[in-house]
């Protein structure tokens, strides 16, 4: 498991610039949607061609989070890294450029859509009332890359929990691309995943600096208990 830590200058900066690190002090489960980013197969399985080991060890995390926000009225999403024709076709600087390729003929294989690689990790605790969207690119709210703006929007959803791998690649993007987008982003700092706590805590420390409300977990878990009980108690 990584050792969550962001900068002590972007700790200082943030009080500074907004008086503390963390951003929001409440959130609305019934318009918030958890986004869980590309735990797949071809991600966590060990042997698999883009395995980060580290990604296996949120999963009860995502799942305590994912069961908090359902019971609230929440949404869960799970995105899926896909590499169709289409990608492939309007994507070529990413294939040509940063894959050899050997691992760009493995990448397409393992993450074409029906193949394992492409596949929810099986340890999720993914529910039917869930959805599952697909991405072409790193970023699920880049131009293009999928349906999920539109998704959120017509939900009236304002606010994204992401969780994930890679930390640094499809996790950042997806957030500072949603913080663009005016959602309100938390990031969960035990809830994403990559290869070493340095790349990791980078990405922690440049969410807290400007993107994202970066939280623990159990942080956030009680945050949702609370805003479910002011809920309940404003209709008793």
């Amino acid at each position: 498991m990584h050792k969550p830590a962001i900068l002590p200058a972007v700790i200082e900066r943030a009080t500074q610039r907004r008086g503390g690190v963390r951003v929001f002090d409440t959130l609305d489960p019934a318009r918030t949607a958890h986004v869980v980013v590309d735990l797949q197969n071809g991600f966590m399985a060990p042997g698999a061609i883009a395995e980060i080991p580290t990604a296996r060890e949120i999963v009860p995390a995502v799942n305590r989070i994912s069961q908090a926000l359902r019971e609230a009225g929440g949404l869960v999403v799970y995105v899926q890294n896909t590499f169709d024709a289409e990608a492939i076709r309007t994507w070529p600087v990413f294939f040509d450029h940063f894959c050899s390729p050997a691992r760009r003929e493995r990448m397409i294989e393992a993450f074409t859509p029906g193949s394992d690689g492409h596949q929810i990790w099986p340890g999720l605790d993914v529910r039917p009332e869930d959805l599952k969207v697909r991405k072409s690119r790193f970023g699920a709210f880049a131009p293009g890359a999928s349906s999920l703006d539109a998704i959120l929007k017509a939900r009236g959803v304002d606010t994204i929990i992401v969780t994930g791998t890679a930390s640094q690649v499809c996790c950042e993007s997806t957030a500072r691309d949603a913080m663009m987008l005016n959602y309100k982003v938390f990031f969960v700092a035990d809830g994403n995943a990559t290869f070493t706590d340095e790349e990791h805590n980078a990405t922690l420390s440049a969410m807290a600096h400007t993107f994202c409300d970066v939280i623990l977990s159990s942080e956030l878990v009680g945050m949702i208990a609370t805003a479910t009980a002011g809920s309940e108690a404003a209709l008793a």
